[in-house]
């Protein structure tokens, strides 16, 4: 029986920067494939190489040696506005920091990305409309960042990642501005893209989070230490929203 292509697929990449005379070998020989529909958490210390593969699997980085395929396309050699082309066609970024322009509204901050796909002013509206009511924020489109809460800001950021339609989410510590019962929603809302075929690459430093996800993968030294799958937790937003409360009172 035929096996699926990989979504992404890395073959012996290392990374090296220099610095001066020194090198500094931030991944060192790591193979990884991950399939359509995967949550994948990747976690490590300060320094392991989370950071520099999220970058390479983003398509915001290149790697030294090695092979990388996205969706059976070899991407390790492709020039800067290629790269950029590919990034806006199959990806959706979600920071931290939420990175929302605060100056204009959310459906406007939804809409950016279609700006550089050459969309038209119309389809840019219908389509940042159906993400935000995909992330249950279709009230609240045209408030702008500063009138939201911050797990509703970063629902923003969600539905900014899935505007382009992508095949694949990398989230960088995407809860870590966030309280426990609003980073449970988040993980819910996660979970509910997964389900629906979206591949999630999600880099954390928190156990509790990476239990949402389907396969976990610690870094370190540059290398992938362990690479273990699991029975993902349900994120239960009610069960947060109760014991949330129950910390809450006196």
């Amino acid at each position: 029986m035929a096996t699926a292509t990989p979504l992404i697929q890395v073959e012996h990449i290392s990374k090296v920067y220099r610095m001066g005379d020194v090198e500094v070998h931030a991944l060192r020989d790591v193979s990884l494939s991950l399939a359509e529909g995967e949550s994948v958490a990747v976690m490590g210390p300060s320094g392991s190489g989370k950071s520099t593969l999220m970058n390479i699997l983003g398509c915001l980085d290149r790697p030294s040696a090695g092979r990388y395929l996205l969706a059976g396309e070899e991407v390790s050699q492709l020039d800067r506005n290629a790269l950029a082309k590919l990034r806006n066609r199959t990806l959706g970024f979600v920071f931290q920091s939420f990175n929302l322009l605060a100056r204009t509204s959310a459906l406007e901050n939804v809409e950016l990305p279609l700006l550089y796909a050459g969309l038209s002013a119309r389809e840019r509206h219908t389509r940042a409309r159906k993400a935000l009511e995909r992330v249950g924020l279709g009230e609240r489109m045209h408030h702008h960042p500063n009138q939201m809460s911050g797990g509703q800001q970063q629902r923003v950021a969600v539905a900014r990642a899935l505007v382009t339609q992508p095949r694949l989410i990398v989230a960088d510590e995407p809860t870590g501005n966030l309280d426990s019962r609003t980073s449970v929603e988040i993980m819910a809302l996660f979970q509910e893209l997964s389900r629906a075929g979206i591949t999630l690459l999600l880099v954390t430093h928190e156990p509790d989070i990476a239990r949402y996800t389907s396969r976990v993968v610690v870094m370190r030294d540059g290398r992938v230490q362990t690479d273990r799958r699991q029975p993902p937790l349900v994120a239960d937003v009610g069960a947060a929203a109760a014991e949330a409360a129950e910390m809450a009172s006196p």
